[in-house]
């Protein structure tokens, strides 16, 4: 399936996006565990959490589905069943790394798969932790999935540093540490999203979290019983991003996102494109566990600016996002510190160069960094304005690749095609539609 975009007018109004992805993998898999039943309103029915959820039923548990509210009948830490077959994450690599810290400590052999992008997914970054633990999961030769899990007959408690600034490296071991000894330590030097600890405390597992200034301890206490819990996951700032970044640069527009997640490590996004002189207003915070807002946005002219390196992790799914407001900006951004995308869906790095490119941006790339040169279009004055050429592009595949072209796509003074977006319903299957109703002219081919 391609995309085909035409230039777009003022998005006006107020919407509201589906559930976060995030927060519903890990929904699912901590009402798993519970012993007794969970709702979750809100979960985000997207290939990514529907796989997840498959999974678990898989292993015996009862979940009942209607429309995003769920009703989850845990059956405790060790009440998982031998699923008798592979479990296919699909396109999930979320749901393939936290699922197996949790099979490591389940009494029965396992196997994790997925699709063709999953299986090209580096996961050393958890089997070697995880093997340090006492368990047993092993890769394939090059570190890549399907991952085997074999039943051990107890494992030890783990004091790590994470080599790595990545949520789903330690969520993996904190889900792990549920089986372990004693009390397992994680030591993260790079902040990363922090939804498995908020849900974690609602569930309430024992945890312990020291911020410093300089770093983050988590400490997980193995409990002898999950209590169930109800849940209401809010709108998905990741999906909300495309929309943000979409009313900035349309001339003439006015929108509100109501009901955003606006967790402290999800939000780096809006910190940049304010730094870029984006018009963008949190209104109306609240959250029981997980903080939420209203976020109003106006179009505005953009700047050039040279990305806190201390942002990447923050923000490292809404980097074609920012990629493609660099490209409408007045300037130069620098990037830098951004590695880890060539391990996404896509070499995501390598995937939005190829999209500037074909949009006749100029930049500069390298292994971990990129420049890109703004087009100035954000002063939307049609006499001195640079609009995008018509292009052709290849989302590779990628979801975020996809979404962060169309949005850009719109800028452009004729029509242009985004190739290869099926996989845009692993994350945000509602995309086309909300584009509709906004009356965003971004349509399926």
């Amino acid at each position: 399936m391609d995309f085909v975009i035409k230039p777009a007018k003022g998005l006006k109004g107020e919407i509201i996006l589906p559930g976060d992805k995030s927060i519903s993998h890990r929904a699912i898999m901590c009402a798993s565990l519970a012993s007794g039943t969970s709702l979750i309103k809100g979960f985000l029915e997207s290939e990514d959490c529907l796989a997840t959820m498959r999974s678990f039923q898989d292993m015996g548990i009862d979940i009942k589905r209607k429309g995003n509210l769920l009703k989850v009948e845990g059956k405790g830490l060790y009440g998982l069943k031998n699923p008798r077959k592979a479990l296919d994450v699909g396109n999930s690599g979320t749901s393939m790394r936290l699922t197996a810290g949790i099979l490591a400590g389940q009494d029965f052999d396992s196997v994790l798969t997925g699709d063709q992008s999953v299986l090209k997914r580096p996961m050393k970054r958890i089997t070697e932790p995880l093997n340090m633990m006492g368990f047993s999961v092993t890769s394939q030769k090059d570190g890549t999935p399907p991952l085997e899990i074999f039943k051990v007959s107890h494992s030890t408690s783990i004091n790590y540093e994470m080599p790595v600034a990545s949520a789903q490296v330690k969520s993996c071991l904190m889900f792990a540490a549920l089986y372990a000894n004693s009390t397992s330590t994680i030591h993260e030097n790079n902040q990363t999203r922090d939804h498995t600890e908020i849900m974690f405390k609602k569930f309430g597992i024992p945890i312990d979290v020291i911020q410093s200034k300089i770093n983050k301890t988590i400490s997980v206490t193995p409990p002898k019983e999950i209590k169930p819990c109800n849940i209401e996951i809010c709108s998905d700032f990741s999906s909300a991003a495309f929309f943000i970044l979409a009313a900035i640069i349309t001339p003439n527009s006015h929108l509100v996102i109501k009901n955003v997640g606006i967790n402290n490590t999800r939000i780096g996004l809006l910190i940049a494109l304010k730094e870029m002189g984006g018009h963008v207003d949190i209104q109306n915070i609240s959250g029981e566990y997980e903080p939420t807002a209203d976020i109003e946005i106006k179009t505005s002219k953009l700047k050039g600016i040279n990305l806190d390196p201390k942002l990447v992790s923050n923000i490292i799914d809404e980097l074609p996002v920012l990629f493609i407001a660099a490209a409408l900006a007045e300037g130069k951004t620098k990037i830098k510190g951004v590695k880890e995308l060539r391990m996404k869906e896509s070499d995501r790095l390598k995937s939005m160069a190829k999209s500037l490119e074909s949009f006749g941006v100029p930049f500069t790339l390298s292994d971990d960094a990129i420049d890109i040169i703004g087009l100035n279009q954000s002063t939307f004055d049609p006499n001195s304005a640079k609009p995008f050429e018509d292009a052709e592009i290849d989302s590779f595949g990628d979801h975020r690749v996809a979404m962060a072209c169309a949005i850009g796509a719109l800028r452009s003074k004729g029509s242009c095609r985004i190739k290869n977006c099926a996989n845009v319903a692993t994350s945000f299957p509602a995309f086309l539609k909300i584009s509709d109703q906004l009356g965003l002219s971004i349509k399926a081919d």
